[in-house]
């Protein structure tokens, strides 16, 4: 067993915690700049770049949770108990596992949109200008769709290896060049073609594809626990199963979740453009939790992973436990903050009342329950690494019915308000929280050993 590992086993777990979350947090940080600039840089180009933003906003994020979240957690997940039981071998056989799943989720993706992604942007409001934007961002997004996967799939097997610091440099240098560049590409500064909305899916297609070579070098090297060997490249239905056991699960999770954006997004959709542009600008200002919360979140993957692996069960339940209080504070004071001052940051995205108005709705309602999401969402990814998926489920599907089903309901038959829709989706979070938190004090984890 290399010294990183028995550090993962053996550390105390709050100096554990915060060692591996530290770097992912100013990573996750730096790279959730990149989607705040480009919301400023969209926000110059007019109301309906924003409200095309808000359309494709729930497809981006469900390839990023998909890549990032259910398929990333679940690599970090099997790499990570593979060296806590101290097999290297299934470590390194487990990464070109990771790399053709990685693939063929990026060719599922293309496909899904050819058949019925155009349809699907109309169904949510999208029609004539508003949906020719949305459809081109999109076909760039999908084409190139296989960087985003490599580069998050990769990121996942360091995040599993427990080498943090690297991930997070990589991320940290690809969000130095993706903000100029998504600039200079939306807006046509620096001499560069202005292709407005559809700009932010080229840089992000570039900025992947960098970010993935930089990955591959490492792992070719020899200074990591597992590395990228020719010899080790054996596929087996059993390893990728060792993977799939977890992501196949963890897919429902960012499904349902993007689920209940598009939900929300076409309910909201039905109030005009300057309320899908305010709820746009909403869902993106989440981003500024996600940093602390991801990274906790992953970190706690590979804690749990590799103390499951090694059979502590006692120290995986402790690390969860640890890093929701953390995640809980700190996502919390967040959505506070924005509720009690939506004067200072909304009008740096736009200067239009209505759309103002809306977002400030949002975040006044949905900003204090950003504590329960935080619980859930970090209690999401230790799960991963317990291979114990049924409760994050669970919640993420009560999530859906309470937050789309009830406001949905509420709006179309009883002729609900734009702040039906906003409360719902706050009572959503508390319950995705609250009961993933309540499987984990039931002992959801021991069963899975």
């Amino acid at each position: 067993m290399d010294d990183r590992t028995r550090w993962l086993l053996e550390a105390p777990l709050n100096g554990v915690l915060l060692k591996l979350t530290a770097p992912s947090t100013l990573a996750f940080a730096v790279q959730s700049s990149v989607t705040l600039a480009e919301v400023w840089f969209i926000g110059q180009l007019g109301t309906s770049a924003l409200a095309a933003m808000a359309l494709v906003f729930p497809l981006l994020m469900l390839m990023q949770t998909m890549s990032g979240g259910a398929l990333g957690g679940a690599i970090s997940a099997s790499i990570a108990r593979s060296l806590g039981a101290g097999q290297t071998d299934k470590a390194e056989q487990l990464i070109w596992h990771a790399l053709f799943i990685a693939l063929m989720g990026a060719l599922t993706f293309l496909i899904l949109f050819a058949v019925g992604g155009r349809s699907l942007l109309a169904l949510l409001g999208g029609e004539a200008q508003l949906l020719d934007l949305a459809a081109d961002y999109c076909w760039v997004l999908f084409l190139g769709g296989a960087s985003v996967w490599l580069s998050s799939g990769l990121g996942a097997v360091f995040r599993g290896m427990g080498l943090m610091g690297f991930s997070a440099m990589i991320m940290i240098l690809g969000a130095a060049i993706q903000i100029p560049l998504s600039g200079g590409l939306i807006l046509g500064w620096f001499g560069l073609p202005q292709l407005g909305l559809m700009g932010a899916a080229v840089s992000t297609i570039c900025v992947a594809s960098l970010m993935s070579m930089l990955f591959l070098i490492r792992l070719l090297g020899s200074s990591t626990p597992a590395k990228l060997r020719r010899f080790q490249c054996q596929l087996s239905r059993s390893l990728f199963e060792e993977i799939l056991k977890v992501a196949r699960p963890a897919s429902l999770s960012p499904i349902f979740t993007v689920a209940t954006i598009l939900g929300l997004t076409a309910l909201v959709g039905q109030f005009g453009a300057a309320a899908l542009a305010g709820y746009g600008i909403g869902t993106r200002i989440e981003f500024l939790m996600i940093p602390i919360v991801f990274s906790m979140g992953t970190a706690l993957t590979t804690i749990v992973g590799t103390s499951m692996g090694s059979g502590n069960i006692r120290r995986a339940e402790s690390a969860g436990w640890i890093g929701s209080i953390w995640a809980g504070c700190i996502a919390g004071g967040v959505g506070l903050i924005l509720a009690i001052f939506p004067g200072a940051w909304i009008p740096a995205f736009t200067e239009d009342a209505e759309t103002f108005q809306a977002a400030k709705d949002y975040i006044q309602t949905v900003g204090p329950a950003y504590a329960f999401l935080g619980i859930g969402l970090v209690l999401y990814f230790a799960s991963q690494g317990a291979a114990a998926m049924t409760w994050p489920i669970v919640a993420t599907v009560l999530r859906f019915i309470v937050s789309v089903g009830v406001a949905g309901i509420w709006v179309q038959v009883f002729g609900g308000t734009l702040q039906v829709i906003f409360t719902s989706g706050a009572i959503g979070m508390v319950l995705f929280g609250v009961l993933i938190a309540l499987g984990l004090k039931l002992g959801a984890w021991r069963g899975t050993h």
